[in-house]
């Protein structure tokens, strides 16, 4: 894990950095590497990958709306956090599904909270997931498992990019898949939230066009605050 800093406020990150390095200290933790920069322009030209970004709105040149909506387009799951002073931003950050916004001065006991929260999101998306079948064994990022589908005995485990023919049935993966970011909305099918591209009584539509997830009507009311809830999460 990578954690980044994109602050013109020098002072400012050193107590990102002082309260981040606690936060992992105090859950005994590993802290990860720790990358610090005063500018967008400089935060953007460095390619490696980014897992939480605290972002600062209001600097010289870009100014973090925009180097926020250019994360996005490179990592749609990068964490950010923005970091300012001035609430008339919110609105405009919230575009690009912005995880918290943290208003200045910092909170140490919201910051560890939010912290807590971004690490768990972390996990549930960056965690590997073995699909066992006759051929072999794959292993993909929980994120990249649009959804499960039943097809009489048959269990296919639908990826973003390709489809594989688990060994093992429904409610094993039930049981593995992480709760908050998969839902069992039919008996033959279990969905990624993270893949919903809209939503009826009957049926749930996801990112690849060629699934259609039933949706038990029953489940509709359970299954919509599931997602509204998802949704704020990464918000």
């Amino acid at each position: 894990m990578r954690v980044f800093i994109c602050d013109d406020d020098v002072l400012m990150i050193e107590q990102l950095q002082k309260y981040t390095q606690s936060y992992f200290e105090s859950n005994h933790i590993k802290c990860p590497e720790l990358l610090s920069f005063t500018s967008g322009e400089a935060l953007l030209s460095d390619k490696s990958e980014k897992d939480i970004v605290f972002l600062d709105i209001e600097m010289p040149g870009m100014n973090g709306i925009y180097v926020g909506n250019e994360l996005k387009k490179t990592n749609k799951n990068v964490i950010i956090f923005v970091v300012t002073s001035y609430s008339e931003y919110l609105d405009e950050a919230m575009r690009f599904h912005v995880f918290r916004y943290l208003s200045k001065p910092l909170d140490k006991q919201r910051f560890f909270r939010n912290m807590k929260d971004a690490l768990a999101y972390y996990n549930s998306i960056s965690a590997k997931i073995p699909v066992e079948t006759k051929q072999g064994v794959y292993s993909f990022p929980a994120s990249q498992i649009i959804a499960i589908e039943a097809q009489g005995r048959r269990v296919i485990v639908h990826t973003a990019r390709q489809s594989f023919d688990s060994v093992h049935n429904m409610e094993y993966w039930l049981k593995l898949l992480p709760e908050n970011s998969f839902f069992r909305t039919h008996r033959s099918f279990i969905i990624n939230f993270e893949h919903i591209v809209d939503f009826d009584r009957s049926t749930v539509h996801l990112s690849n066009q060629q699934i259609t997830a039933y949706l038990t009507r029953r489940k509709y009311s359970t299954f919509k605050n599931a997602y509204l809830l998802y949704l704020e999460s990464t918000r």
